[in-house]
């Protein structure tokens, strides 16, 4: 299409593929056009603008093609003023970092290895319909933006998402489909590969994983092959960039001295690969043997090399990393080896511990496996704290259960200042999240908010699991029915041509050294998250199948020494945990409860001795929330106001009132049940047996436990006492 605006001409190109029920659109051409890639991306209401730019200028001191990709979302796309004072967006929310996240891995391993030039991506969400996920919109937009701009790209990469609704599978799928189905898949991939994966599921099993991610391919070889024809109709020419090269004099410098030095330090991890004291042998002061040795031979290599290469320190650095990988990843593929002595699928030695700080916290989990450590710790509070989210959704978001991740620099021995979450932590915290979030009980069986944060305490691979099964310990320390306890496991990936091993629970330098970072969480039953990142040009579908199928042998394992310790959770709350017990009642008469100046809820938090009392409007329904440590004030609190909310009418047999004593006779009391209605509780009624005086045990004003035991002519109503023994 051809158009004017302010007298320059444009010409506005679009295509467009369907998935599933849904069309995806792109559009170039029009908007942003100073940026090396630009796309409108529109599918339904939903509208995304991504552009993409390269800066001209290497960045220095970086040994990866740097990489940033943002998500903007603005609230006009939903017609929506933001909160607060500033009536502006702040700093972007988990959903849009979540979702930059999930854009960032499958385009990272497709830049040229070399690379040092920085490309940032940017997505700026401009409509909503509030019915179709708008992530799959951002993902595929910015692999055309970099398909159709000059950056150097070996895209594209396709993405879909998958859902299983009443026993078919539905791609692209609607937010209700999403919330119907037993799994919820992001895939992508290249022509030939998969690249990423991104599931929640509820104990979802492994073939229905394996299928989702199967047919999810086809979908992605359709959106690959529109971006082809797009790029090849408007694509600019690739242009050059800023290569980083090691000088192959240093390389061969740096393999004369570290190769007989690294091959030795392997040789010792093989020689004591099959002893029982192997743990001990292998041992080093922080990441182990083999990390820790691989340190004191850089600092000799780096000694003995930076005077005659004074500008190169850091290529001497590269170069040893590059001939480090190559041996440890030969003895992984050649001698089924690990760098610690482990054999592929072995996993390392794990303890766990709960109730570490009885009496103050509600609950601890402290789960340590090999030298990756991490203390969850739970709190638990009314319905009231659950977290409010001012969200581009239609109905504002509650959140009753979290989880945080706090990852300190201590945990690896480090140093750096301390701003707030990052985006790894975000992550993870989410990621974890996603992992339990199936197995906490409802709202109406567990009235409680939930906050679980994971310390990282240390870090030596899978942080992100570990902290899932240290978070099922703590709710279970703490009495929470969770469904089923959960357990988590990080897979790895070591392939060279046809040659792969898949590394059961890897460790820092097998995440750094290896071809994949592959998460899976579940429980006895099945998956509840997974999340897998490929650092090549992308697997086949039977690597992924043994990689499941390994994951779950070891998942289970980890589980199994979790239940040791605690084999499920226990009878009780602590005695610490407020009380609390919430009912819903008709939003209208939330004000008639809370009375004049909240003249009702007051006097009704005195009577019983309550610590709360709350009423409010949570997702368009009236909720009482009653705290107190003593049960039966709560039992009779919630008595008192269930019958402030009858009507005459609403009156039957068999049910019960806290009822008020308004007049005394010589055969029995009469208690008032609601304004206008009394019943008369007959002297033989009030203890259960005779009496000769009723004043003896009742007096006017005293509150009464009491049934209708029968409604006869003209509605007199005969009552029994509840309370009695």
């Amino acid at each position: 299409m051809r158009s004017g605006m302010g007298g320059m001409e444009y010409i506005e190109n679009k295509c467009e593929v369907s998935i599933g029920d849904r069309t995806i659109t792109f559009f170039t051409g029009r908007l942003a056009r100073q940026a090396d890639g630009t796309v409108l991306v529109k599918c339904g209401g939903n509208g995304v603008l991504v552009t993409a730019v390269m800066n001209e200028n290497p960045v220095e001191g970086v040994d990866f093609a740097p990489l940033t990709v943002d998500v903007e979302e603005r609230m006009y796309a939903a017609g929506k003023i933001p909160g607060g004072f500033f009536k502006r967006e702040g700093r972007a929310s988990e959903k849009a970092i979540l979702i930059s996240r999930l854009t960032d891995r499958p385009l990272r391993p497709l830049f040229p290895k070399n690379m040092r030039n920085e490309v940032q991506i940017i997505a700026t969400v401009l409509s909503v319909d509030q019915i179709n996920p708008y992530d799959i919109l951002v993902m595929n937009g910015a692999s055309m933006a970099l398909c159709i701009s000059d950056i150097p790209f070996n895209g594209p990469v396709g993405s879909v998402r998958v859902a299983r609704v009443d026993d078919r599978w539905v791609f692209n799928p609607v937010f209700d489909e999403i919330e119907k189905s037993v799994v919820d898949i992001v895939v992508a991939g290249t022509e030939n590969a998969i690249l990423m994966v991104e599931a929640s599921g509820k104990e979802a099993d492994e073939e229905i994983v394996l299928e989702a991610i199967e047919r999810a391919h086809p979908e992605i070889k359709k959106i690959i092959e529109v971006q082809k024809r797009f790029a090849e109709d408007v694509g600019k020419r690739k242009k050059e960039f800023y290569s980083f090269e090691i000088k192959s004099e240093i390389k061969e410098k740096v393999r004369e001295i570290a190769l007989d030095k690294i091959q030795q330090r392997l040789d010792k991890v093989i020689e004591y690969s099959g002893r029982e004291d192997r743990d001990s042998l292998l041992s080093g002061t922080k990441k182990g043997y083999f990390q820790d040795e691989m340190r004191l031979v850089q600092d000799e290599v780096v000694k003995k090399l930076e005077q005659e290469f004074p500008s190169d320190v850091e290529a001497i650095k590269g170069a040893l990393k590059e001939l480090e990988r190559e041996l440890v990843r030969e003895m992984i593929l050649e001698r089924n080896i690990r760098p610690d002595g482990r054999k592929p699928s072995e996993i390392r030695r794990i303890s766990c511990e709960v109730g570490l700080f009885p009496g103050t916290t509600h609950g601890t989990g402290l789960f340590t496996r090999g030298r990756t450590q991490v203390l969850t710790i739970l709190a638990l509070g009314s319905i009231k704290e659950a977290q409010r989210i001012d969200t581009l959704e239609e109905e504002e978001e509650f959140k009753r259960f979290i989880h945080h991740y706090n990852f300190p620099p201590y945990s690896t021995g480090e140093t750096w200042p301390l701003k707030g979450p990052r985006r790894r932590e975000i992550g993870h915290g989410a990621l974890a999240e996603r992992a339990l979030k199936p197995m906490i009980p409802p709202e109406d069986t567990f009235p409680y908010a939930l906050r679980l944060v994971s310390e990282v305490l240390e870090s030596n691979g899978s942080t992100s699991m570990a902290s899932v099964c240290g978070s099922t310990l703590a709710l279970m320390d703490a009495g929470v029915p969770i469904k089923n306890p959960v357990s988590g496991i990080a897979m790895g990936l070591v392939k060279e041509g046809d040659r792969f091993v898949v590394l059961s629970d890897i460790q820092g330098i097998e995440d750094f050294y290896g071809d994949m970072d592959f998460k899976v969480a579940g429980t006895k039953n099945g998956i509840t998250a997974l999340q897998m990142d490929i650092k090549i040009e992308g697997i086949s579908i039977d690597i992924i199948r043994e990689a499941l199928q390994q994951a779950r042998e070891g998942r289970l394992y980890i589980l199994s020494k979790m239940l040791e310790v605690i084999p499920g959770p226990r009878e009780k709350l602590a005695d610490n945990v407020p009380k609390i017990t919430i009912f819903k009642i008709p939003r209208e008469k939330i004000g008639e409860i809370i009375g004049p100046g909240g003249r009702n809820v007051k006097s009704i938090k005195e009577e019983f001795k309550l610590d709360e009392i709350e009423l409010y409007d949570f997702n368009g329904e009236g909720v009482v929330s009653i705290t107190c440590s003593d049960s039966e004030s709560i039992k009779m609190a919630r008595k008192r106001i269930e019958t402030m909310l009858k009507d005459i009418d609403d009156i039957k047999e068999g049910e019960e009132f806290l009822g008020t004593v308004v007049g005394i006779t010589s055969y029995g009391a009469f208690v008032n049940l609601i304004p206008g209605v009394d019943g008369l509780l007959h002297i033989s009624k009030i203890t259960g047996g005779r009496i000769n005086r009723v004043e003896d045990y009742l007096k006017v004003g005293d509150r009464v436990l009491v049934r209708i035991a029968s409604i006869g002519k003209n509605r007199r109503i005969a009552l029994e006492r509840v309370d009695v023994k």
